[in-house]
């Protein structure tokens, strides 16, 4: 007699059937999309050829034929990177002039400086406390690079340079042009005629004429309007040129978001008894700057990486400090790609940084469209 549990085994031993179409619609799923056509599948495999080929080269000159040791003449003889040329002008590449002694300061006020945009980047510390402590931060990075008072030596301006002269130009250029790019997109948007005019005049003007005309403006033009006996520091100068270029772009980029809002929000708040500066605070800015997050985020990037213009001033960047460290002639023909590579690095990862944020931004506001 049979039973059920014969029938199992019996069930067990038998072979299974796959199904052809299964083993089709995961190679659909899987391969498809990346070989597709044979005209595609032909291009894809040139291009992780050429991949290879750049990871190739790239570990050969930094890692197997890089020197690691000995100083200019070891690296005169080597066929890869030079990494003491690193060790021997690291530190000159990031501060430039600043006096080396006092180097901790300027770091110490960098640390201090990404610290608060790190903190200031994650949302739960969005409050009216984040503006007392960035009002701290401000002060705390004055005095440590700035000093005079606390036993810190006095550094002047002129000594102001590399790395973190670059994230200063750059980040209080953006922080104070966003606010009065804002005030501008609301002015080209206004129904009186006048103010329309002034703020579309400004902005053209600004948009129309390159940074490098308005540096050059704020550092040899701007002195001669200035009454006797008064001068103005020249990073001052750079600093207000880099604003009022900033808050040109920043305006035209809030305004596509004040376009893209539909009337009827503008409908809404007024038939709810909100005159014109609660609406647009309350309901009408907060969705335009959400649609501009892309537009603002490709502006900081680009004005990050525009610093290096205020060489033309005078200035020493930090792409400026790493081609004067490669004029060192102890150095020359020796150290050809080492500095630009460096500074290449730390535009991308900052760069790449903004990126990733604003992504991250888009995700938790959601903005993505199908």
């Amino acid at each position: 007699m049979t039973t059920a549990t014969d029938i199992a085994e019996a069930q067990l031993k038998m072979p299974v059937r796959r199904d052809p179409g299964v083993e089709r619609r995961l190679f659909h799923r899987t391969l498809k999309p990346l070989i597709g056509t044979p005209v595609n599948a032909v291009i894809t495999l040139v291009c992780l050829w050429i991949m290879w080929l750049g990871v190739k080269g790239a570990y050969g000159w930094l890692v197997t034929r890089a020197v690691t040791e000995g100083g200019a003449q070891a690296c005169k003889v080597g066929q890869g990177a030079c990494w003491p040329y690193y060790e021997a002008k690291l530190r000159f590449m990031v501060f430039g002039v600043y006096p080396y002694d006092e180097h901790w300061r300027v770091a110490l006020a960098m640390i201090l400086f990404l610290g608060a945009i790190a903190i200031s980047m994650i949302p739960r510390f969005w409050s009216g406390k984040l503006l007392v402590f960035w009002a701290f931060v401000i002060m705390a990075t004055g005095v440590l690079i700035s000093g005079g008072v606390l036993g810190l030596s006095y550094v002047p301006t002129t000594q102001w340079s590399g790395l973190p002269l670059s994230f200063l130009l750059s980040a209080v250029g953006l922080a104070l042009g966003f606010p009065l790019g804002v005030v501008l997109a609301l002015a080209r948007s206004s129904k009186l005629p006048a103010i329309r005019v002034i703020a579309i005049v400004f902005i053209e003007v600004i948009r129309g004429v390159p940074l490098i005309s308005i540096l050059f403006m704020a550092s040899v033009m701007l002195p001669l309007f200035m009454p006797s006996g008064i001068t103005v520091d020249k990073l001052l100068r750079a600093q207000i040129a880099i604003i009022i270029f900033a808050a040109a772009y920043i305006a035209e980029a809030v305004r596509g978001g004040l376009q893209a809002i539909p009337r009827g929000q503008h409908e809404a708040a007024s038939a709810m008894g909100l005159h014109y500066w609660q609406s647009m605070r309350f309901v009408v800015l907060p969705q335009a700057l959400k649609i501009a997050i892309p537009p603002l985020v490709n502006i900081s990037i680009g004005f990050f990486q525009d610093t290096t213009l205020v060489t033309i001033i005078g200035l020493l960047d930090f792409l400026s400090t790493v081609r004067t460290a490669m004029t060192d002639p102890n150095w020359v023909g020796i150290a050809v790609l080492e500095g630009y590579v460096f500074a290449a690095v730390v535009f991308l990862v900052f760069s790449y940084g903004m990126g990733a944020y604003s992504r991250f931004l888009e995700r938790r506001m959601r903005l993505g469209y199908d």
